[in-house]
């Protein structure tokens, strides 16, 4: 029963322990207290867990703890009146605060907050040093384009996420883990606090799942993704829930991947003979499926005498999608450009055999995003890994499915061989977590 397999799912993405990460917290917390409150070493004074984590909305895959540190109100004077980038200065004091607790670890600061890495880079605490104002806000340091203060006020989203949790029995946080799931599979940016804005409001228009059990989730997805293909594609930007602050999308990605999403799923049922290979589309290989659908995979390519070679990126790597990427590919046959590849699909052409296909990355936003950190002090160090796979049933035949997933460079060069729609990704991994990823689609005809 597929209510069965997506509980089961849902379960998987929970978190299971944060006992780590919570003594980290801590521990940053009583070291920033004995500076700045006269030896105070409390644990939990002047600090709140903010973002997806303290919303209670993060999936198992999270790498970032968000964490809020309140400074006396003399310190904002003291550098507001700072000749020069005083956000900058703040940032970089409460750095080397941090770093008298973890003289070994890596700790930075990145425009808005101090970054502290731990367990080799797999798990990080983002330290945003505030000052709270009378209405419950806090007012933080930005300092990339010479300094600035910014407005945040996390606490009204985490009361509203938390109280909306329980009127809607978990079924909130639940849709939220399983966007969060969507949105890494497919790779595309999707900012959790508009992921739990987007949901709370669907939930909050379509009161009838708020009762909902597993067995409505196949109709609440449809639901969802027509919610979500429906919105505004240039809207630039929706109120938070709990907070009605401002909270941005820049284009939008998720319109267009949840008018995929729904064209996929609209018409299927229980008893669809594709159902299961349509949630692994979804939410990728990690969604349980009956034994009957693997055995059923299994046996047609044992039938052909394939090796079945495809790895799986998820089963690697840490996947929490932050940054866009952008891949693109090169035709050119003897040493002449044919033309590039996104302009054939978007003409509904084939690529012919015996040409060479150069695979480079158009786009990465991590590059664009640490390019203009103006404070940041160690130079960004990410690996770039590729997948080729060949699939139709002469890559069957001829026993060429490839799929491995494999180090490599900026650029990957191959060439059209068989007839078949291949596939080729990209990922950049970065401390040990997927960051970003894209694929494109290789349609070849051999003639």
């Amino acid at each position: 029963m597929l209510a069965t397999y997506i509980e089961e799912f849902v379960e998987s993405l929970k978190i299971e322990d944060i006992e780590d990460e919570t003594k980290r917290v801590k521990e940053i917390t009583k070291r920033l207290n004995k500076s700045y409150y006269d030896g105070n070493e409390s644990e939990t004074e002047n600090c709140y867990v903010v973002g997806s984590l303290g919303r209670g909305t993060a999936i198992k895959s999270f790498s970032d703890v968000d964490m809020l540190f309140v400074l006396p109100s003399n310190k904002k004077k003291q550098y507001n009146d700072h000749e020069g980038n005083g956000q900058s200065k703040l940032l970089q004091e409460v750095k080397k605060e941090i770093i008298i607790r973890y003289p070994k670890t890596i700790v930075r600061g990145d425009g808005q907050v101090i970054v502290v890495s731990f367990d080799r880079g797999t798990k990080i605490i983002e330290v945003c040093p505030v000052f709270e104002n009378s209405d419950g806000s806090f007012t933080y340091p930005d300092s990339n384009h010479n300094g600035k203060w910014k407005i945040t006020n996390p606490l009204p989203e985490i009361t509203e996420s938390v109280t909306f949790d329980l009127t809607t029995g978990k079924n909130f946080t639940n849709i939220c883990y399983l966007v969060r799931a969507w949105k890494n599979n497919k790779g595309f940016k999707f900012g959790g606090l508009l992921v739990d804005t987007l949901v709370y409001n669907f939930l909050t228009k379509n009161t009838q799942y708020q009762t909902a059990t597993f067995i409505d989730y196949l109709d609440i997805l449809k639901d969802l993704f027509g919610y979500l293909k429906d919105l505004n594609e240039e809207q630039s930007y929706w109120n938070a829930l709990g907070s009605n602050q401002q909270v941005y999308n820049k284009k939008c990605k998720f319109v267009k991947n949840a008018k995929t999403a729904y064209e996929l799923i609209k018409d299927l049922d229980e008893e669809s003979e594709n159902i299961y290979e349509s949630f692994i589309d979804l939410f990728g290989k990690n969604f349980p499926v009956p034994d009957t659908v693997t055995e059923k995979h299994i046996i047609l390519l044992n039938d052909t005498r394939a090796k079945y070679t495809e790895e799986f990126i998820e089963k690697k790597f840490n996947v929490d999608i932050r940054y866009s990427l952008k891949i693109e590919c090169e035709i050119t046959q003897n040493g002449y450009r044919t033309g590039l590849l996104r302009e054939f699909l978007q003409k509904k052409l084939r690529i012919q055999k015996q040409k060479k296909l150069k695979f480079f990355i158009k786009k990465n936003e991590i590059e664009e995003v640490f390019k203009d950190n103006v404070i940041i002090q160690d130079k960004i160090k990410y690996d770039v890994y590729w997948k080729v796979l060949n699939r139709g049933d002469e890559a069957i035949r001829r026993n060429c499915i490839r799929g491995e997933i494999t180090k490599g460079e900026t650029t990957k060069t191959e060439h059209s061989v068989f007839n078949g729609d291949h596939l080729v990704e990209c990922y950049i991994v970065y401390k040990n977590t997927v960051v970003a990823r894209d694929q494109i689609r290789v349609p070849i005809q051999a003639v």
